[in-house]
């Protein structure tokens, strides 16, 4: 999908795309169960199961064992138990509300993974800009870090120079995130 739409946009003169790779920190343990029950309220999911999936996230008891050591008893109320399968799903219901405004920008998310595609035209970086300002204001509302270490920004731009001696290609514009 990401593929399409940044290939379909080369197609244009003067256009090139800014795609931000985003990473989470412990994406699974930072869903705070309230604002989920919340937004699963949202999205008219069933009481019952808005409980039932609130009960399933709250006052757990968890513990670590390497060998033969085994640490103290932590009370868990936040997050979802690692490995546990609905976990990706839970998650993807949490950033929900986390959506482009912009038909320029393109947000894909799949479980924890978020892509950011910017598809820029004569230069105008500013609707990319304005998402990726709207992307840390949402993880900053549903306690979300990103990771900046493993946050990455890729620029794509698509060159055909059939000279023989092709002139030399000019730097992309470089801006901070």
């Amino acid at each position: 999908m990401a593929l399409h739409f940044i290939l379909q946009h080369l197609d244009s003169p003067g256009s090139y795309a800014r795609i931000l790779f985003v990473d989470f920190s412990s994406a699974f343990n930072t869903i705070i169960p309230a604002l989920l029950r919340d937004k699963l309220f949202q999205l008219n999911v069933p009481d019952s199961m808005c409980s039932w999936i609130t009960d399933f996230l709250t006052d757990r008891w968890q513990f670590v064992r390497l060998r033969t050591h085994v640490s103290d008893l932590q009370h868990i109320s936040t997050g979802s138990p690692q490995g546990c399968v609905l976990s990706p799903l839970l998650f993807s219901l949490y950033t929900n509300g986390c959506t482009s405004g912009h038909q320029s920008v393109k947000l894909l998310k799949f479980a924890d993974d978020t892509t950011l595609i910017g598809l820029i035209s004569d230069g105008d970086e500013s609707a990319y800009r304005g998402e990726i300002d709207r992307l840390v204001s949402s993880c900053s509302t549903n306690n979300l870090e990103l990771n900046s270490l493993k946050t990455v920004e890729m620029t794509v731009e698509m060159t055909v120079d059939f000279r023989k001696n092709p002139a030399p290609r000019p730097p992309p514009p470089c801006h901070p995130l």
